[in-house]
């Protein structure tokens, strides 16, 4: 009866998103500078190998070009993304600093990586509750949101979408520029340095954790082990997955976007502070996929954190279930730094 009750709740919450657009499928190799793709299954062959070799070189993948373009303009910072893309207002980040006054709080700060299709006040509640912890942070707009966002988009489609060559580098650009976000905040005097992303925002925080020396402790708050899969079957994707089908199997789909998953990395997290969080009621990140990962934590002797939160995903930002989260992350964060 409660599951009945939620998943109603969860559905009419994501129908009140009404503008999602059903667009193409698109292999999308350009976008990783690749040309030898002749058909669909040539396409997808080459795809899959590109991706299997960019996860065996993972390091390579996600290497860092240092900067030192930023520029601080009261609380809002901007640097240029280590990431080149067709649309200049992408290419540069964007973020919201809210530094934390006294003494301690100058030794730790937190990035915070909202969800998909975050407005630019989302997740400000959060960096204020962390304020109130004696934490710094740094709230990132991901790509293709908020001032990023492209004239010709309303939503912030260009990093979820069918066009499968185009989610992973936005993905990666969303990593590199959250790995510049930290090296700011290293050289503003921050020893103890953590990341908390939500939703689509802690599929990339696990993978900046992954992949940045300087985070220490890692909030990820909606957890799957697998990009395409939480696609595939998710209710908020359910349009993408319209146009994957009869294209691409889920199989496919998941290698291809392997580089872009949590699962390859998860050994990479040894030896730092982890919280996991999902929702007992998600039907965007199904909660199989959820309990997965965290056996995989288990499996594995990753040493992590639980909490198991009494909602869904939607449901998470309604009081007083978003009370319940924020207090669990900032309470892990605060210990952890």
């Amino acid at each position: 009866m409660i599951s009945r009750v939620f998943h109603g709740w969860e559905r009419r919450l994501a129908a009140g998103s009404d503008d999602r657009v059903v667009r193409g499928f698109e292999w999308g190799l350009e976008w990783l500078g690749q040309t030898d793709g002749h058909g669909d299954s040539s396409a997808c062959a080459h795809l899959q190998r590109w991706a299997d070799e960019a996860v065996a070189s993972s390091e390579t993948f996600y290497r860092l070009e240092p900067c030192d373009d930023y520029t601080l303009a009261g609380p809002l910072l901007s640097f240029p993304s280590a990431v080149r893309t067709p649309h200049a207002s992408n290419d540069t980040v964007r973020a919201r600093y809210f530094p934390e006054r006294s003494a301690e709080g100058k030794r730790r700060a937190v990035l915070v990586l909202p969800q998909w299709n975050a407005d630019a006040e989302g997740h400000v509640g959060l960096c204020r509750l962390l304020n109130r912890f004696r934490i710094s942070a740094l709230r990132l707009s991901l790509p293709y949101h908020d001032e990023r966002m492209p004239a010709e988009l309303r939503r912030a489609d260009y990093i979820v979408s069918s066009n499968l060559g185009r989610t992973v580098v936005a993905c990666r650009q969303a990593v590199l520029d959250a790995r510049r976000a930290i090296a700011w905040l290293s050289r503003q005097g921050y020893e103890s340095i953590g990341i908390l992303g939500t939703s689509l925002g802690s599929c990339l925080s696990m993978l900046t954790a992954a992949h940045e020396p300087l985070v220490k402790a890692a909030a990820l708050n909606h957890i799957s082990p697998y990009f395409a899969d939480v696609v595939w079957n998710g209710l908020s994707t359910e349009h993408v997955r319209r146009t994957l089908e009869g294209r691409i199997d889920l199989d496919r789909l998941r290698r291809i976007w392997m580089p872009i998953s949590p699962y390859p990395y998860l050994e990479r997290l040894a030896g730092k502070r982890v919280l996991l969080v999902y929702a007992a009621y998600d039907l965007t990140f199904p909660v199989h996929l959820s309990r997965f990962l965290v056996s995989e934590f288990q499996r594995r002797g990753v040493d992590h954190e639980l909490t198991v939160l009494p909602c869904g995903h939607y449901t998470t930002g309604v009081t007083p279930f978003k009370w319940i989260d924020g207090l669990a992350l900032c309470r892990f964060l605060s210990k952890s730094l």
